[in-house]
């Protein structure tokens, strides 16, 4: 079983997901997106295990998503190379398992993954 979590440390929710998984003593990898930036294909790959199109996986409260996308129409690939280069507005905590994934809000969603 492969699991990982895309974690934001300075983001309460993502840290709360870390404290979750190890509470229930599972071992993962921990993806510190910020620093280690997922790539087009990684970002295609998760849209794919999760449902959804670009934009949802976009943080619509994040100060940056206002000033800069608010309003805007685009395309999927235009988000996911927007999330490429601001990696910030990209969701928190995502959890994969396998082949799946789910965006941990609430947190005790990710539980549902076992």
């Amino acid at each position: 079983m492969s699991l990982k979590i895309y974690h934001n440390p300075q983001c309460s929710t993502s840290r709360k997901a870390l404290e979750l998984l190890q509470e229930n003593k599972r071992e993962f990898v921990i993806i510190e997106y910020l620093n280690d930036t997922p790539t087009k294909e990684e970002l295609k790959d998760l849209l794919k295990m999760l449902g959804i199109k670009a934009e949802q996986l976009v943080r619509k409260k994040e100060p940056l998503f206002k000033e800069k996308f608010e309003g805007k129409k685009m395309t999927n690939t235009t988000w996911i190379n927007a999330m490429i280069k601001y990696p910030k507005l990209i969701e928190r905590p995502i959890v994969v398992k396998d082949n799946q994934a789910m965006i941990g809000r609430p947190v005790e969603k990710i539980l549902t993954l076992f």
